[in-house]
């Protein structure tokens, strides 16, 4: 076995920044420059807030810069290149990975958790909901949910949002089972359709072996992450559904697919895809961006500490007297550093992005010309947005208040 490569912490985040389209020339523009990003990071989160824009369309703009979602839509509904389902959470999947999706497809709800047996015996004591839901979808799909009876025998119930949503959690096991899939949405309201007429001819339908899934998922979420320990694969892309993940890295590395590494500041053990390797050679190009709450980069939260020293948690949910930084933070990356947090609202009726706070790490110096990237990522966001301005409120530490003007944001969105 050859000797680990031995990674500094700067070169690691550097491998991982650039493995994440986040470091080096942007990808092309359009339909092609989406399809590159998300070959590379598989899958996209969903999420309903939308303070600035919604998180899967940020993740896209952190990479991309300024693009137009009506080509995202292509993608999903017209080309049918994508589709929803549960990767690490609700997600934008890729319809080449159906094979790797169909595993959780087959089995679910698998095991015997209490939750897992719950599901099972709602399903059973619900069956006449069950087909009629899929009858209607035959005959007339797609439907939003608001198309089917309640034939509901026995209530769901839970703490929750969806106590006593029979047709909802209907739609939703279902979707999980690989039944049906979502053809559509109106605002937030998902149309449903048969999977079988949905999704494209070429994706496959052959089940693939578990083991055999398994291994490709591992080698999608290392190339993705760039560099990895087997704990961060585990929770990476197909989150916690890599039984076997042990013994298929050692079969990695025998097969020379992946490398092991050692990265500075601990004895684990860490994996370098061998299709990253490359990238240990090329000039280091960095850009500095803002990254959604939910981005694959730091969707990991163990990770982004052991790698960027960078603890970061959401507040959303914090009551406002507790919170530390503000309702929606989003991390600030510089070249290969997280150096701070900004609180950005765009206020749409007002066409002004908002920056109720920006908060430097300890250490990172406000000078002109990081000042100046920070100002000029925040000009791309408002432009992206559709801003018209950008406000700072007197909060914000005055080195990092100024940035692009408002006139500056027609030119900014032309680039």
């Amino acid at each position: 076995m050859p000797n680990p490569l031995a990674l500094s912490l700067e070169t690691a985040r550097r491998l991982a920044v650039t493995c994440q389209h986040l470091a080096g020339p942007r990808p092309g523009g359009g339909v092609e420059g989406l399809r590159q990003v998300l070959r590379t990071l598989r899958c996209l989160q969903l999420d309903p807030i939308n303070v600035v824009a919604r998180s899967h369309l940020l993740v896209l703009w952190s990479r991309l810069g300024t693009y137009d979602p009506a080509d995202l839509d292509t993608l999903l509904w017209k080309d049918r290149w994508l589709f929803e389902y549960w990767a690490h959470a609700a997600s934008i999947v890729l319809a080449e990975d159906y094979p790797i999706h169909q595993v959780m497809m087959r089995g679910y709800p698998r095991g015997e958790s209490a939750y897992a047996q719950r599901v099972r015996d709602w399903l059973a004591a619900n069956d006449e909901l069950r087909r009629h839901v899929l009858d209607r979808l035959r005959a007339a799909g797609p439907l939003p949910p608001g198309a089917f009876d309640d034939r509901v025998s026995v209530a769901w119930q839970s703490s929750g949002w969806t106590n006593g949503r029979g047709v909802e959690r209907m739609l939703d096991f279902l979707w999980l089972q690989g039944h049906i899939v979502v053809a559509g949405r109106a605002g937030r309201t998902r149309h449903w359709d048969l999977a079988e007429r949905r999704l494209p001819e070429w994706a496959s339908a052959t089940p693939l072996p578990r083991r055999e899934a398994v291994s490709l998922a591992a080698e999608h979420a290392l190339r993705a992450l760039g560099v990895a320990r087997a704990a961060d694969v585990e929770r990476h892309f197909i989150r916690d559904r890599y039984p076997g993940l042990a013994e298929i890295l050692r079969e990695l590395e025998s097969s020379g697919r992946v490398v092991p590494a050692e990265v500075e500041g601990g004895p684990e053990r860490w994996y370098v895809h061998r299709d990253a390797l490359g990238l240990l050679e090329r000039d280091w190009q960095p850009r500095t961006t803002l990254l959604s709450p939910f981005d694959n980069l730091i969707c990991d939260r163990a990770r982004t500490e052991r790698l960027w020293g960078f603890e970061f948690r959401t507040e959303m949910y914090v009551p406002k007297a507790k919170r530390r930084y503000g309702y929606y933070i989003m991390p600030i990356l510089h070249g290969e550093r997280l150096v701070g947090r900004l609180v950005p609202r765009l206020d749409r009726r007002r066409g002004v992005l908002e920056i109720e706070g920006l908060f430097p790490e300890p250490g990172f110096p406000g000078d002109e010309s990081s000042a100046g990237a920070v100002g000029e990522a925040v000009a791309g966001l408002a432009a992206f947005a559709g801003a018209r301005e950008v406000s700072y409120a007197d909060t914000v530490p005055a080195p990092w208040r100024p940035g692009p003007r408002p006139r500056e944001l027609s030119a900014i969105m032309r680039d």
